[in-house]
C-alpha cells in the first residue's frame, strides 16, 4: 500500500527530485557495484496526464524517497529497462501494491522471484504512450535495452548504454579505467565493453535510427552527468561507431 500523502514543501520535494523540466524528476540513488566498478545511479519520475508516477530504474526506496513520491503523486508503473537494472523494483512493488511492473524481455525468466506484470515492447503502452515513447534497442548479444523519450520535455532516458561518470566522484584507478572504456565526463559516450557485444549491427542500427527521428534536446542517464543541452547531437556522436565507416 502506497505510505499516506504527506504535506511537504516544494523545496524539501526538490532536495530530492530535481526536476528536469515540466512533469519530470531525477532522484539520485546510492553507489552500487558491479563486478567490483563503482557507479552512481539515478532514477527518473514521470508525472502522467492522469496523475498516475511512471518510475524508470527505481533506486532504493528510502523514508525521504517514499514520502517525496507520495507528494508528487500515486505510484502507478515501474520500469526495468534491462536485464540489470531491477535490484530496486520488488520493493518499490512492495510499498505500492497497485502499482504495474514492466519489465525488459528476458528478465521475468533471469529473475523468476520478481513479479512482471508486462513485458516491455518496442511500442509504448497506451498507458503512456501519449507523453513517453520507446524502443527496444536491439543487436548485442549480452544487453539489450529499452530507451525512452518524455515528448513533452523532449528528454531522452537511457539506463546503460550511454554513460558519463563524473570524475570528481572517482578516484584516480576508476577515472583511469572508465576513461578507457569511454565513459568518463566530459566526453563519455557508449562502452567499450558493450559495444564489443553487438553482433547484429544492422538491429542496433535501426534501433538508432528510431532514436534519433525522436525530438530531443537533453539526456537523462542512469549513470554520470546528465546532459543538459546538444542532447540529439551528444547521442548521435555517441553512436557514430555504428555508422558503416564507423563499423
Amino acid at each position: 500500500m502506497s505510505p499516506a500523502a504527506t504535506s511537504i514543501s516544494e523545496a524539501a520535494i526538490h532536495a530530492v527530485a530535481r526536476p528536469f523540466g515540466e512533469d519530470i524528476w531525477i532522484v539520485e540513488g546510492d553507489p552500487v557495484r558491479l563486478l567490483t566498478i563503482p557507479f552512481q545511479t539515478r532514477m527518473t519520475i514521470v508525472r502522467l496526464p492522469g496523475g498516475g508516477l511512471w518510475m524508470h530504474s527505481p533506486v532504493a526506496p528510502t523514508r525521504a524517497r517514499q514520502v517525496v513520491i507520495s507528494a508528487l503523486g500515486e505510484l502507478a508503473h515501474v520500469v526495468a529497462p534491462n536485464k540489470l537494472h531491477n535490484l530496486f523494483v520488488g520493493p518499490w512493488l512492495e510499498a505500492h501494491v497497485s502499482a504495474r511492473s514492466w519489465a525488459a524481455p528476458g528478465l521475468a525468466k533471469r529473475c523468476p522471484q520478481l513479479r512482471v506484470d508486462h513485458e516491455l515492447t518496442d511500442e509504448a503502452p497506451a498507458a503512456w504512450r501519449e507523453v513517453i515513447d520507446q524502443v527496444l534497442f536491439r543487436g548485442s548479444v549480452v544487453l539489450e535495452e529499452l530507451m525512452f523519450v518524455h515528448k513533452p520535455s523532449r528528454t531522452l532516458i537511457v539506463t546503460d548504454l550511454i554513460q558519463n561518470h563524473d570524475p570528481a566522484r572517482e578516484n584516480w584507478f576508476w577515472r583511469r579505467i572508465k576513461h578507457r572504456n569511454g565513459i568518463l565526463a566530459p566526453k563519455g559516450g557508449v562502452p567499450r565493453d558493450w559495444r564489443l557485444t553487438v553482433r547484429d549491427l544492422e538491429a542496433a542500427r535501426r534501433s538508432l535510427a528510431r532514436v534519433l527521428e525522436w525530438d530531443f534536446e537533453r539526456v537523462i542517464l542512469s549513470h554520470g552527468l546528465c546532459i543538459e543541452e546538444g542532447g540529439h547531437d551528444y547521442v548521435a556522436r555517441a553512436f557514430d561507431w555504428l555508422s558503416p565507416a564507423g563499423s
